[in-house]
């Protein structure tokens, strides 16, 4: 059977970390290790200032405190005698769509999975209601994952629409969209009258063409997009060198 390693950012008692466990239970071996409190926006960081405790629940769950990426280190490595044979990060409560995925700590769950050469899927809700959905949904791509063959340091970043199972148009497979710039963010002021920000939502979509992860959750689709954790712009190498040898 099947060894799964799952883990999220919204923290170990999230409803949609239960609501994944339970989808998958009847088909794997899973070990859940989650953040002890909402870790979201925690992108792909690290603990290195301090050591990490890592807790047993009651129901079998694990916790640590500190990151997503904490949490799928201690998982994959030294922790436990055998290696996962997957990573699945999820369900986030709400979309990861676009450049969401710099700051996703669900996505950087499954990344950090990925760069211990794990196969990784990152899965979010694009709302709050229908976990069953996106559960389903993650129990069907495990199902088949042995059958899927990626390039090396890379992940798939699913996005759920907040959907009855009935109401799901079908599978598209995606690219990144991209947001505008966020907006700015909200003064507030604290119980000492001291002036403090909240950072605000983010920029309204800049880029929602028709085979992007946005359009396909606007129609009804779940959307897959494979990612890469090589940032490197290859088409800018020329034009940069050119730059350099202009100056130097």
């Amino acid at each position: 059977m099947r060894r799964l390693l799952l883990s999220n950012d919204d923290g170990v008692h999230a409803p949609g970390l239960r609501a994944l466990y339970e989808a998958l239970e009847p088909h794997a071996r899973l070990r859940v290790v989650a953040p002890d409190r909402d870790r979201s926006g925690a992108s792909n960081s690290l603990t290195l200032n301090r050591p990490l405790a890592l807790t047993a629940l009651d129901n079998g769950f694990h916790c640590v405190d500190g990151t997503p990426a904490d949490c799928v280190y201690l998982g994959v490595n030294g922790v436990w005698d055998e290696r996962p044979d997957l990573v699945i990060s999820g369900i986030n409560h709400g979309g990861n769509l676009g450049d969401d995925v710099l700051y996703s700590g669900t996505v950087a769950a499954a990344m950090e999975g990925r760069n211990l050469g794990m196969p990784a899927i990152a899965m979010s809700l694009v709302g709050s209601r229908h976990f069953d959905t996106a559960g389903r949904v993650a129990a069907s791509l495990v199902g088949a994952a042995d059958q899927l063959s990626l390039p090396p340091r890379s992940l798939l970043n699913v996005n759920v629409p907040d959907l009855p199972w009935e109401e799901i148009q079908g599978f598209r497979v995606t690219r990144m969209g991209y947001r505008g710039p966020a907006e700015r963010p909200m003064e507030v002021r604290d119980p000492r009258g001291r002036l403090r920000y909240w950072i605000a939502a983010v920029g309204q979509n800049a880029d929602d063409g028709p085979d992007t992860d946005f359009a396909a959750i606007e129609a009804g689709y779940v959307s897959i997009t494979p990612l890469q954790t090589d940032l490197t712009q290859r088409a800018a190498i020329a034009d940069v060198q050119g730059w350099l040898d202009a100056f130097t």
